[in-house]
């Protein structure tokens, strides 16, 4: 009789237990953290986590340089939202869904929001002597109108009358290259990018040789190139300059 009666207590008392309260054991968890490295002007952003908004510093809206470390606890088998929004407007710029697998590869976020342009990558001002002109190159569109699928492409740098001031073996989607530095010249003068297959002197398109017009600043020039269509030709324009917001 005693056993019997030890065993039913033993029943029920496993059997109104919170089951919610054993869930919480049962679940894979994983303290996640988050480094970022942003930049956005003249745009005022907000993160968000989850719809939650993000605080640096005690506020939840920033400019300019924007440094933090997110941390949170992931769940198996569950995903997390990290949204960067337009304060002012409420438009989402961009979103990333984060869950227990992939949470390796979100462990440094870097991002400039300029106008026009989002670039998910990091890039510090080269340092460029007086009386120098410095160029990096990143090229975050490229096959969207080509349909070209390079991952990068070779670029030569050259004056009007043909002379060759910079090369760069390969112009990326991601990062910015390395700086090339040559003698300043001229405030008027245009200089010229052609974009070749890497490796190679053949258009990383098409049959024609591929040109963009670049506007030389003396000092640091970061460009981004973008493929645009104009009235249905391809083109290549190379008119932002994240130098000139750092």
């Amino acid at each position: 009789m005693k056993n019997f009666i030890a065993l039913l207590a033993f029943t029920l008392f496993f059997s109104c237990t919170d089951n919610s309260a054993l869930e919480a054991y049962d679940k894979d968890q994983f303290p996640a953290e988050i480094a970022v490295k942003g930049f956005s002007k003249p745009d005022i952003i907000q993160m968000r986590l989850n719809d939650q908004p993000v605080s640096i510093n005690g506020s939840t809206s920033y400019t300019e340089k924007i440094e933090t470390k997110i941390n949170f606890v992931l769940d198996n088998g569950e995903t997390d939202e990290l949204g960067i929004y337009n304060q002012q407007t409420g438009t989402k710029i961009a979103s990333y869904a984060i869950n227990y697998d992939n949470i390796k590869d979100y462990k440094n976020l870097y991002f400039f929001n300029l106008p026009g342009i989002f670039l998910q990558t990091y890039a510090v001002k080269p340092q460029v002597n007086l009386g120098k002109v410095g160029f990096e190159f990143i090229f975050p569109n490229l096959g969207e109108f080509s349909g070209s699928s390079l991952e990068g492409v070779k670029g030569v740098l050259k004056r009007e009358n043909g002379v060759v001031l910079a090369e760069f073996d390969n112009i990326g989607k991601k990062d910015f290259t390395n700086v090339k530095i040559y003698n300043y010249f001229s405030a008027t003068a245009p200089v010229y990018l052609e974009l070749y297959k890497p490796g190679t002197t053949e258009p990383y398109t098409g049959s024609s040789i591929i040109k963009a017009t670049i506007k030389q600043d003396i000092g640091a020039n970061m460009i981004v190139l973008q493929e645009k269509m104009e009235n249905g030709v391809l083109v290549i324009k190379g008119d932002i300059d994240v130098a000139d917001y750092l």
